[in-house]
């Protein structure tokens, strides 16, 4: 498999999606089309290697003899990474969620009334930091716009 180049088409395809997401006007037309050919679009391309690695059916590039994979081991995660196949299917996860997070922190905000400049800082750390960035948005909806409980809800 060309790993090399899946990862750099997805890693271009996801910056695409986040300029957008990040700049578009009138974003409230533009976000079902992120949200389907960006995220899906991921989605559909970690689909489309993960299952016929994991039947065998492609090879992931990876030294011969590591260690299984293996989710309950720390050294077993590691292995899935240890191959350019593992470590490119791992990063479209973690673009493909990433983005999700990233348009629903948007859309989040701009029903909450965040203007733009606020919102671009915080979708820059979803983009580069995911956990971070959401964690920022849910302090800034408990701190500015109410009540705690109706600042975590993905409304």
């Amino acid at each position: 498999m060309p790993w090399e180049n899946i990862f750099t088409w997805t890693n271009s395809w996801a910056l695409v999606c986040w300029l957008i997401l990040a700049f578009a006007p009138h974003r409230d037309r533009v976000l079902p089309y992120v949200f389907y050919l960006g995220c899906g679009v991921l989605a559909l391309t970690y689909a489309s290697l993960i299952l016929p690695l994991m039947a065998g059916w492609i090879d992931d590039g990876g030294p011969v003899g590591r260690a299984p994979a293996d989710f309950t081991k720390l050294s077993g995660v590691m292995s899935l990474f240890a191959s350019p196949g593992g470590a490119t299917i791992g990063w479209i996860h973690y673009l493909a969620f990433d983005l999700f997070v990233g348009i629903w922190v948007a859309r989040n905000a701009d029903r909450h009334g965040y203007l733009r400049i606020v919102q671009v800082p915080i979708l820059f750390f979803v983009f580069m930091l995911g956990p971070i960035g959401l964690l920022l948005y849910l302090i800034l909806r408990t701190t500015t716009k109410g009540k705690p409980e109706n600042s975590t809800l993905p409304s």
